[in-house]
This record gives C-alpha cells, structure tokens and sequence, in this order.
C-alpha cells in the first residue's frame, strides 16, 4: 500500500511561489516581444474632425498617426505633400533617421524603399519632382507633434522628405517648413525602431500605409 505524502504548509507557499513566478515571467517576455502592447491605435472612423480634407493617417507598425495638415501655413508644401500621400509613394518607405524621444524622420522614396534599401545613400534620396522652396512661418512654433519638411543645410532644398517631433523644438522656428500636427498617435511613433549610437537607422522600421482620409 502507498503512503499519500501530506504536503507542508512550507511546500504549499513555494509551490505556488513558482507558479507566480512562472506566469510573472511569461507575461514579462510576452511584454517585450510585444512592443505595440500597450499602445492605443486610434480609428479615424471614430473621430469627427472640423476639416476632414486636411487629414492625413499614417499607418506604422504600432497603429495610427492622425495628422492635420495646415495648407493656409504652407501650400506648396503641404499639396505636394498631399500628391505624394495619395500616390501612395510613402507606402513602404523607411524611417531612416530616428533620435529618440526627440524625432522620426523618414519619406526618402528614392532610397528608402522596403524593397530597394539603400544604405549608402539613404537620407539623400529625391522624388523626381524637384526641389521646394521653404515655407516660413514667423507666427507658427515647432511644438510636439509638428510634421515638417526636412531639408538640407541650405534653404529651398525641400523636396518628399519629412519628420515628426516627439518634443518642442524652439531652435526650428523660422528655420522649417511647417505642414501639419499630430493629433492622434505620438505613442505609435515612439515605438519606432531607433539606434542608440545613431541618428541613422540599420534595419530600419518602415511606412506601412500612408493615406488621406478624403482620397
């Protein structure tokens, strides 16, 4: 005949101690496999805008960034902006240049592309459609969540490429073309892939779609 083994007050809290402990570490490497876990993906749907032709929706790997865009700051701008989106030529395209907490920057649709990544050049692609004056603001201020068109070191150098600020930058006012805001998704952009040792990217995290609410 078997004895059944009673088991100790002890051996019960350690039994269950590891079994805490077990289901603690899942979630915690679940957690971070999963680095869009906690991230609100807005639907556009769901929301009423005061000017539906000046939305943009930016799709990445974490959801939506709800965009306003300001054409009465910055027209020229702001419609080739527009023709690119619905052109769907920021589809797929890489966010290049990453400083965390501070800005993405991405749009280079010559060599950013998904399936054409260039490392060599990337960052000083061109759309083909030639270079844009800059549209200066002496009213407007780079605050978190302004989208506005990069350029080189020199003025009028614009051309398809953009970056988002995850901060208030002060330092570029009067000094960039301002074409819109975030209103809904600046948690999205923060999970976008950066490089600790650099502003430029390896393996970088892409544009999945890129669209205007009214096409």
């Amino acid at each position: 005949m078997i004895k059944k083994i009673k088991q100790t007050k002890s051996e019960k809290i350690l039994i269950i101690f590891i079994s805490l402990l077990a289901i603690f570490s899942f979630i915690f490497f679940f957690s971070i496999k999963n680095k869009c876990l906690f991230v609100k993906n807005n639907d556009p749907s769901k929301i009423i805008f005061e000017n539906r032709n000046n939305i943009a929706i930016l799709n990445a790997e974490c959801g939506n960034v709800i965009i306003e865009l300001y054409p009465d700051i910055s027209p020229n701008t702001v419609k080739r902006f527009k023709e690119l989106i619905k052109e769907k030529k920021y589809d797929h395209v890489a966010f290049h240049r990453v400083i965390k907490n501070t800005l993405v920057q991405g749009g280079d649709l010559e060599f950013g592309r998904k399936n054409n990544l260039n490392y060599t050049y990337l960052g000083t692609g061109s759309s083909g459609l030639g270079l844009l004056n800059t549209e200066i603001s002496r009213t407007f201020n780079f605050t978190k969540g302004t989208v506005g068109f990069a350029r080189t070191n020199k003025k009028n150098t614009e051309d398809s490429q953009f970056f988002i600020l995850l901060v208030d930058a002060p330092l570029f006012n009067e000094e960039f073309t301002p074409v819109g805001k975030v209103l809904y998704g600046l948690d999205v952009l923060k999970k976008i892939k950066y490089d600790e040792k650099s502003e430029y990217v390896l393996r970088p995290d892409f544009i999945l779609k890129f669209k205007m609410l009214v096409d």
